[in-house]
């Protein structure tokens, strides 16, 4: 396993559809699942996709905390490592809820996204074999957030307002605050 270099907002794979794995047997693709979990974990974040990391293949990883306070709030899904090939949502509720979200490819800004409170996702496992995931909550977001990815949009093409954090200790004494909204000049790409 190794740490792979998370790319940034200006990299053009970010912006591509990524393409479906068709060869479950190739151990790049192995590998790039272990370096994207290392990669996640060491960030640290709660999910990446491998556009992230400048490979173009429909792969993501997610994780939620597994903290004490994580466990009390998310349960069963605190901790459970996913490894998902070729995801796909196939269902997704009709309640939408508004959440702030991050991105390891955009350091630094915070924005409030609306997003479905579950989905089911369809894929396959590492191995090739068929996998279905019922997430609700913050894991739903994850998966909605990550699976955008692979499909070159960002969660500010998504977001109604976005915080810049300016000084991190501030933020964290005040809470999130906004100093930019969508409304405003950005040095964001336009949306699509």
């Amino acid at each position: 396993m190794a740490l792979r270099e998370v790319i940034l907002l200006g990299n053009p794979i970010l912006r591509k559809k990524a393409r479906k794995v068709t060869n479950f047997n190739n151990p790049k693709l192995q590998q790039l699942l272990d370096d994207m979990v290392e990669t996640m974990l060491d960030e640290p974040g709660v999910g990446l996709a491998a556009p992230q990391v400048a490979v173009s293949q429909r792969v993501i990883v997610v994780r939620l905390p597994d903290d004490e306070e994580s466990k009390r709030e998310y349960g069963d899904d605190a901790g459970v490592l996913y490894q998902v090939v070729n995801p796909e949502i196939i269902r997704e509720s009709r309640d939408m809820v508004d959440g702030i979200e991050a991105c390891l490819s955009i350091p630094g800004y915070f924005g409030n996204v609306k997003r479905h409170q579950s989905v089911t996702v369809r894929g396959y496992d590492r191995d090739g074999k068929k996998i279905r995931i019922k997430a609700n909550g913050w894991l739903a977001r994850v998966f909605q957030h990550e699976i955008d990815h692979l499909d070159g949009v960002l969660f500010i093409d998504r977001a109604t307002e976005i915080w810049q954090m300016v000084n991190e200790d501030k933020a964290e004494a005040a809470g999130l605050y906004n100093l930019y909204n969508t409304e405003h000049d950005m040095e964001f790409e336009p949306g699509k």
